[in-house]
């Protein structure tokens, strides 16, 4: 029954079915919003025929950080140690720059002990899509404050969060990323068009999705909750992402201005494109400075503003910045990966 139930599934470019691009079972809480992002990225993987062997996911530690486990069960994965994903995601991609890296990381992962390695991950450009799946607590070690939970609020083990929180998105934007969004898990069709965006993106795209904590941190007065998210949601613009019927060739990105309640077309390097539609907000994402000011107000307001937050001409990627072989370094031959003995000789009197 179940060979005759996959010849009649649907396949993709690939001839695989989208079970094909699951893993293993979820251990997490029932209904936590890190389980819906984890079908998102399977559902995207599957519409866009993604060789599961060019993809490397990359993770730390955290509720968030086991997540990996759950889709793409064909890929390449590594599970770093708390906060140390970047530097692990940096080496991956530096090797082989082909990978499709995809990262998940959380609220503390990110937000704490590695904060300093996600804001050198920006500055260096990796290639890569960088979801945070952002809760507001420490769901692994029975949910106390995470640096992104909101001041004042109050939970019964562990009291009242007296800190402001930080938020990554503005971390992202002043940190020198191209692409940055935020989104909610309970979006689905925004949370896949904006993975389809950074996977077609030029270096680092920063994803940060509310994913409510349903054991520790799911009231209503907290903005990481579902109430709050789908009673106080803003949308920025109506979002969708398209493929051409052809793909031309690489070429510098510009778009014109645009005004509200009209649509652009955002062309990525891969050929696909995202589209823009004004709502409600007159917000242009090219504007780093806007995007300074409307996470600024969104902080002060407790608004809850999802879409594409900022975009711009990609950079070169660290590849690109190091000079590197075009050909990755894992398919070098030995003799050009390793000099000479005449060759350290000459080095090593140099240094004398």
């Amino acid at each position: 029954m179940a060979t005759a139930n996959r010849a009649n599934a649907r396949t993709n470019i690939l001839g695989l079915t989208r079970e094909d691009y699951k893993a293993g079972k979820s251990t997490l809480c029932p209904g936590c919003g890190h389980d819906s992002i984890s079908n998102q990225i399977i559902s995207i993987a599957y519409e866009l025929g993604l060789d599961q062997h060019r993809v490397i996911k990359l993770s730390g530690i955290g509720c968030s950080s086991k997540t990996p486990a759950y889709f793409l069960g064909r890929s390449h994965a590594f599970n770093a140690i708390h906060g140390r994903m970047p530097s692990v995601a940096t080496g991956a991609t530096l090797a082989n720059h082909e990978l499709i890296a995809i990262g998940v990381s959380g609220d503390g992962d990110s937000g704490s002990i590695g904060l300093g390695q996600f804001k050198h991950l920006l500055r260096r450009n990796v290639p890569m899509v960088y979801i945070i799946e952002n809760n507001g607590v420490y769901g692994l070690t029975k949910g106390q404050f995470s640096a992104t939970a909101d001041e004042g609020q109050f939970l019964k083990y562990y009291g009242r969060n007296e800190l402001p929180p930080i938020d990554l998105c503005l971390e992202a934007v002043i940190g020198g990323a191209t692409f940055v969004a935020r989104s909610f898990s309970g979006d689905s069709k925004q949370v896949q068009t904006l993975l389809k965006a950074g996977l077609a993106h030029k270096g680092t795209a920063v994803i940060d999705i509310i994913s409510p904590c349903v054991t520790f941190n799911n009231s209503p007065d907290s903005t990481k909750s579902y109430v709050y998210g789908k009673e106080h949601q803003i949308l920025l613009h109506e979002l969708e992402h398209f493929t051409p019927d052809f793909i031309e060739g690489r070429t510098e990105i510009t778009i014109g201005d645009y005004e509200p309640g009209k649509t652009i077309q955002v062309r990525m390097h891969d050929g696909s494109y995202i589209k823009l539609q004004k709502v409600g907000e007159d917000y242009d994402p090219r504007n780093r400075s806007q995007a300074v000011e409307l996470l600024d107000r969104a902080h002060r307001d407790q608004l809850f503003i999802t879409g594409l937050l900022y975009y711009e001409e990609p950079r070169p990627t660290l590849h690109e910045t190091l000079k590197l072989s075009e050909t990755p370094l894992t398919r070098l031959p030995d003799e050009l990966l390793r000099p000479a003995p005449e060759v350290l000789d000459r080095l090593m009197r140099d240094l004398q």
